[in-house]
């Protein structure tokens, strides 16, 4: 008898609820921008997460990169005496700690040869962003990224070979004008048919340079190509672009065990390079391939809790306009309330058909919610290239919130219209 009297109550609040749609469509649309702003963010940023790892992750979790640490440059504040009152003991130890210095050529190619360590090594330099790359009639725009590798380049930075074939030592050692196009660069040069451009004589900057092989495409990480480049010898980059980027060298273990132990034997023996006593802190940076990710994550993060305070904001906003319309349903069916009363309808009865009018709006607009929010989420993953992304835990979050606003929101119209006196609801005009 109970479960019936549950029954018909649920399906008096349903019919109710069905009968009001121009009420229940503006409720349910309130509650469901809501939620679809806290869920659709959400799911941009796992989108996101998940791009970060694929760009980020290119190494694995066995690598690192040893790269140029930059002086830090103090703007504002620190007007203390004793920071500025240098001492010429302290003059002689910065300037021979090399601080500020590159890594050139000469120590990466240093480190590669006394670098003992069962790893594979790798040594790049950058060369510019503005390259312009032509064949015949046709050319590239002035954005072609122009890198300096050896014969490990492609495989410590994620690409592949498509066509051709890679660099090898012989081209490294001679510097000769030979390259691997990105293939972005292949496809505006050659068109469809990007495995035509093996062994084509292509200009870099109008110098002629024979391509070798055409790279993999890696698709784009937020809007930018990492198919846009090209990639020659470091050596021929600093005889034919030479300029003031610093050397990177990149290690990958043969296994994630051994990498601390490689990063504490690579410290060693870059600090010996760099001519540091022991006194002195390294004046170059070792950066682990999981850490960046890390860091990536982190970042994530804050902007995971500033989606969900802005959702939850938003949902409060759904929560105060629910209870306002169901007060008004209040004050519209006083004389409706009256008569179920009268006919030997009890206030718990009352107020249950009321909570679960509150409850069914707040359902629907989750649901509502979460389609859309996946759906607006799922947009910025086109953009970025990845899978389709649905955060299965914030669509039970979501749900779950949405009954708890609805069970808060349609509470205290409920208590209100329990206590609703039968004879006055009756004669309430």
């Amino acid at each position: 008898m109970k479960f019936m009297r549950l029954q018909d109550t649920f399906s008096l609040a349903f019919r109710t609820v069905r009968s009001n749609k121009l009420r229940t469509g503006i409720t349910v649309s309130i509650i469901a921008f809501g939620i679809m702003a806290l869920v659709g963010i959400i799911t941009a940023i796992k989108a996101m997460n998940q791009k970060f790892m694929e760009s980020f992750s290119s190494m694995g979790a066995n690598g690192f990169v040893i790269r140029f640490k930059e002086r830090d440059i103090r703007i504002g504040g620190g007007n203390n005496n004793s920071e500025l009152k240098l001492s010429k003991k302290t003059d002689r130890k910065e300037k021979k700690s090399n601080l500020g210095k590159i890594i050139t050529k000469r120590e990466a190619e240093l480190f590669v040869r006394r670098f003992d360590f069962p790893a594979i090594k790798s040594i790049s330099v950058f060369g510019n962003r503005s390259t312009i790359i032509s064949f015949r009639d046709r050319k590239t725009s002035p954005n072609v990224i122009l890198f300096g590798g050896d014969e490990n380049f492609l495989q410590l930075n994620g690409y592949t070979l498509r066509s051709g074939r890679n660099l090898n030592n012989t081209d490294v050692q001679t510097g000769r004008n030979v390259c691997l196009l990105g293939y972005d660069v292949a496809k505006n040069l050659f068109k469809e048919d990007v495995d035509r451009a093996v062994n084509v004589v292509v200009q870099i900057n109008n110098i002629p340079y024979r391509v070798l092989g055409v790279m993999d495409s890696r698709g784009s990480t937020f809007g930018f190509s990492r198919d846009n480049l090209v990639v020659t010898t470091y050596q021929n980059v600093d005889r034919n672009f030479p300029g003031s980027s610093s050397y990177t060298i990149a290690v990958m273990t043969n296994s994630i065990n051994q990498l601390d132990e490689a990063m504490g034997e690579a410290d060693v023996t870059f600090r010996s390079i760099r001519k540091l006593n022991i006194k002195e802190e390294d004046n170059f940076v070792m950066d682990r391939s999981d850490s960046i990710v890390e860091k990536a994550m982190n970042t994530l993060g804050f902007l995971t809790i500033s989606a969900t305070i802005i959702g939850f904001i938003t949902l409060i906003g759904a929560a105060i306009g629910l209870m306002n319309i169901m007060l008004v349903s209040v004050s519209e069916r006083t004389r409706e309330v009256g008569l179920v009363k009268a006919i030997g309808g009890k206030s718990n009865v009352v107020r249950a058909q009321f909570l679960m009018e509150a409850m069914i709006i707040s359902i629907l607009g989750a649901f509502f919610g979460i389609f859309l929010g996946v759906l607006v989420g799922n947009l910025f993953s086109i953009v970025l290239g990845t899978g389709f992304v649905v955060p299965w835990n914030w669509v039970l979050y979501g749900v779950v919130i949405c009954s708890v606003v609805g069970l808060l929101a349609g509470l205290y119209p409920a208590l209100k219209a329990g206590k609703l006196n039968p004879i006055e609801a009756l004669r309430y005009e």
